[in-house]
């Protein structure tokens, strides 16, 4: 199985590439990855742009960064910026060939003229649900437009007054005229062009009628040269008019198009349209939330762009749909994180605990290791003294057979410090445990007892007279199902999704955890400051626990 940055197994669109490349058909292999700016990017888009630059790379190509931004009404400056910045961190870099579907918007019109002088496109007067209907279904053939018979001069006029903006939105589009009986209904006389009297992020008010991506998408590539459109399985019955239109424009080269099979993961939504749902109606906080599958909520939530470069290597490129466990990808940050998180230790549900012979007034720094993992990280020096908090789970009065920390009469070790044994509990009115009281053992500094004596648990722990306080948030999956329904998916939202816990206590170390840094809390799992954290007050995300589920079912370590 492939790791962090490994070479992906050969797949089909490689084979493909590599064939052209070897019999002479391509010289330098271009791609590109064309998004459009209505959203923020997300897993799903992840493969896509890990196997385009990455196809380009590996045959010493060069892959574009394509906006296709022929939507002004959904698109915003906003979502072009942070789609910049998340190929960035996924770690890509298109270099000098960052463009816009709008730089082709000239080129794209007289094209369009191009095709109604041949008497291959027309204008026509039918709305989008009449459209709709003439078009037929897949076992009918559709009927040709009452309009389809004008002439080229009728059509090549009407255009032009399109572009003048004497027609409202929705009066009027420019056709191809193809074949209304095709058994692919895309080429049943397809909209190439239509009115949106909207300003464009990029080109003001200079256009009233807009290019449809049908007709912007494969001219785009031709003008930059792009030998491999490489697209989601959705668009393979679009792939006739793609050649269509190349074969019958005045196009400066002859892209192919190939599509590979979308990403599908369970317990969460990859449809930008329900994504949005989930933004707008206010069920998530914001495009970066953690729960969401946005590049930048996993960001924010700590998986390293490596991890999900990792993972897109690991699910491989196929033409046959499936659906991926939600558990690999976050197998792939785990393991990654085990190797490159430093440790630190932290208390989420603090019990006080007073270590009753312990001299008071006194403490000690002890000495705990970075990472177990990598030797040249070091240690580090951790406070000890004679109050601590340890989990409120680590406890229990009456403990079950097979609990084996710390209970009355209980010894167990502390993490880098001593073994210590309850002695005493303290409750409040409600008869709740609020506070414990225990002895510790001084020969047994380090955790280890000099008379080779074994206790079952060890417990982290840390300082309360030198703790920090910090706000830690526990990230859950979105959905409860595995595959949230249809249209009534809101209904499977997942309500434990995000638990927040204010009283947290932090070891003196992480308030030096810089932005973007993953750390592993001991016992508990990886954790990555947030972007509301401030000085004196962190607040840290959970990326995920310590136990891999994925892993283990598949008989892993």
């Amino acid at each position: 199985m492939a790791g962090p940055d490994t070479a992906p197994p050969r797949d089909f669109i490689r084979a493909v590439v590599g064939d052209d490349v070897a019999q002479g058909r391509v010289t330098e292999v271009v791609t590109r990855f064309p998004p459009e700016p209505n959203g923020y990017l997300h897993i799903g888009h992840a493969k896509s742009i890990c196997l385009n630059f990455g196809v380009a790379r590996e045959f010493g190509g060069r892959c574009h960064l394509r906006f296709d931004d022929t939507n002004p009404t959904k698109e915003e400056q906003a979502f072009i910026d942070a789609i910049i910045e998340d190929v960035r961190w996924l770690g890509f870099d298109w270099g000098r060939h960052l463009y816009h579907a709008s730089d082709y918007f000239e080129t794209l019109y007289q094209w369009a003229e191009h095709l109604i002088d041949k008497g291959m496109a027309y204008v026509d007067d039918l709305t989008a649900d009449q459209i709709r209907a003439y078009r037929g279904t897949l076992t009918e053939p559709g009927r040709p437009s009452p309009h389809c018979g004008r002439g080229g001069d009728e059509n090549l006029d009407l255009f032009r007054r399109m572009r003048a903006g004497e027609f409202a939105d929705g009066a009027k589009v420019l056709r191809a005229r193809i074949d209304m009986a095709s058994g692919n209904i895309n080429m049943r006389d397809p909209v190439l062009y239509r009115i949106l009297h909207a300003p464009h992020p990029r080109t003001g008010d200079k256009w009233c009628i807009y290019p449809t991506y049908d007709f912007a998408h494969g001219q785009s590539d031709a003008i930059e040269g792009v030998t491999h459109s490489i697209c989601t399985l959705e668009f393979e019955d679009h792939r006739p008019l793609y050649d269509w239109l190349v074969a019958n424009l005045p196009v400066p080269s002859r892209p192919r198009q190939y599509e590979f099979a979308r990403l599908n993961i369970t317990h969460t939504v990859l449809s930008k349209r329900r994504l949005t749902q989930l933004v707008e109606g206010g069920h998530v906080a914001g495009w970066d939330d953690p729960r969401l599958p946005t590049l930048a909520g996993m960001r924010r939530r700590g998986f390293p762009a490596a991890a999900i470069r990792d993972f897109c290597a690991r699910i491989g490129v196929t033409k046959s749909d499936s659906v991926v466990e939600v558990g690999l990808l976050e197998h792939c940050a785990r393991e990654l994180l085990n190797k490159t998180a430093p440790r630190r230790m932290a208390v989420l549900r603090p019990l006080k605990v007073v270590i009753e012979n312990y001299p008071e007034g006194d403490g000690e720094l002890l000495e705990a290791v970075n990472n177990p993992e990598d030797s040249s990280a070091g240690t580090r020096k951790v406070p000890f003294g004679r109050e601590i908090f340890i989990e409120a789970e680590d406890f229990m009065e009456d403990p079950p057979k097979k609990f084996f920390r710390l209970a009355p009469g209980r010894e167990v070790r502390l993490r880098y410090a001593y073994f210590i044994t309850c002695t005493g509990v303290i409750k409040d009115k409600a008869g709740s445990v609020r506070e414990l009281r225990c002895s510790y053992d001084p020969a047994t500094r380090g955790g280890n007892a000099p008379d080779g004596r074994k206790v079952k648990a060890t417990l982290h722990w840390v300082s309360a007279a030198d703790a920090m306080p910090a706000e830690v948030r526990l990230y859950e999956h979105l959905f409860t199902k595995p595959d949230p329904g249809g249209d009534d998916f809101l209904a499977d939202l997942n309500p434990n999704s995000l638990e927040v816990l204010k009283d947290c206590r932090l070891e003196p170390a992480l308030s030096n955890a810089g932005a973007g840094e993953t750390v592993q809390f001991e016992r508990l799992g990886y954790f990555i400051p947030d972007a509301e954290s401030r000085p004196g007050r962190p607040v840290f995300n959970r990326t995920v626990g310590l136990r891999d589920t994925w892993a283990k079912v598949r008989g892993q370590k």
